[in-house]
């Protein structure tokens, strides 16, 4: 037993899917949730927008990057960034794990840009559509992106109920543009977790849930990762594909009691606190080298781990140095 729930996390080796000759299927849920035991690493980058922002001197209202997505110029810069991480993967030996830019595409969040309902159901198909368009000489990975309802770094206040509501617009629309696998980022309270799990229960899709903890090793809410891993597979009957753990440095985190069902980690670049980032007008880009021997140390501690990759302050130093530490 994993957890008192039954089952390990599980990421299949996805080469019969987006991989060495493109797009040749979508994956199914089975393809993702029942795992065959590869040993092969996924490299993922959540940090774009802030290596837009500060190193391409970017604007990006709201710290949104789906309104690229609206003009040529935008869709260029991402398709780049996109082109840059595949060379990693494919330089390092591990699967792409592409995210959409969709981490902000949900109601309340793309109100303020100026998206009506209309609208955002059509910049999340696109955000996919877009994915769709990359090959590799590695297995890619199409994640659809999504982000809690409020400000990550602070404990929402949203019931399961009311999470599960929420966010099944987006995930659903999703679901149906051919993603892969929804991965939910920066997750601060158990209530939104559950609700987002469910959410994605009721149209078939695999998820990762992914929380972001403090500097204490706690999620925003105050409740230890392990808990937080134990109460949503108790509520959803172990739902997640598996749980990461996102935008926090190795130093803040306490795996020791994470359990099988953690999957893997997306690690900002700087030890500060997210209120301490939250304040920041300078990237603090970290130790790449550092960061890589970090996270291959903590891959080799827990081997069930098969993503890995970058968040905030991280660029392709980081990205290259993790997928060379973890890579077998």
């Amino acid at each position: 037993m994993i957890n008192g729930i039954g089952r390990p996390c599980f990421l299949t080796d996805f080469t019969a899917g987006h991989g060495m000759l493109g797009h040749s299927r979508g994956l199914g849920k089975d393809d993702v949730m029942n795992g065959l035991g590869s040993d092969r690493r996924w490299l993922s980058w959540t940090g774009m927008e802030t290596h837009m922002i500060f190193t391409l001197g970017l604007d990006l209202p709201g710290f949104a990057s789906f309104p690229l997505l609206e003009t040529d110029a935008g869709r260029a810069v991402l398709r780049q960034l996109y082109t840059d991480q595949i060379a990693v993967a494919e330089e390092t030996g591990c699967g792409a794990c592409l995210e959409s830019v969709t981490w902000m595409a949900n109601a309340d969040r793309a109100a303020a840009l100026g998206y009506d309902a209309d609208a955002l159901e059509r910049v999340n198909r696109e955000a996919i559509a877009f994915l769709r368009e990359f090959e590799a000489e590695v297995p890619v990975l199409l994640s659809a992106q999504i982000g809690p309802r409020g400000d990550g770094y602070e404990a929402g206040r949203l019931t399961a109920d009311a999470a599960e509501a929420y966010h099944a617009t987006q995930i659903g629309i999703l679901a149906e543009a051919g993603s892969d696998i929804i991965s939910a980022f920066t997750i601060g309270t158990v209530d939104e977790a559950i609700g987002m799990v469910r959410a994605a229960q009721a149209v078939g899709v695999p998820i990762h849930m992914a929380f972001t903890v403090e500097t204490d090793g706690t999620l925003p809410d105050g409740t230890a990762l392990a808990d937080a891993i134990n109460r949503v597979d108790q509520a959803t009957d172990a739902g997640a594909a598996c749980y990461l753990v996102n935008c926090a440095h190795p130093d803040h985190l306490d795996l020791t009691k994470a359990g099988d069902r953690l999957g893997g980690l997306v690690v900002n670049a700087s030890r500060k606190s997210h209120a301490e980032l939250d304040e920041a007008e300078e990237l603090d880009d970290g130790n790449p080298s550092e960061l890589g021997a970090q996270i291959g140390t903590l891959a080799r501690a827990y081997p069930q781990m098969r993503l890995f990759g970058g968040c905030c302050g991280t660029d392709l130093r980081h990205l290259r140095a993790i997928g060379q530490a973890v890579h077998i």
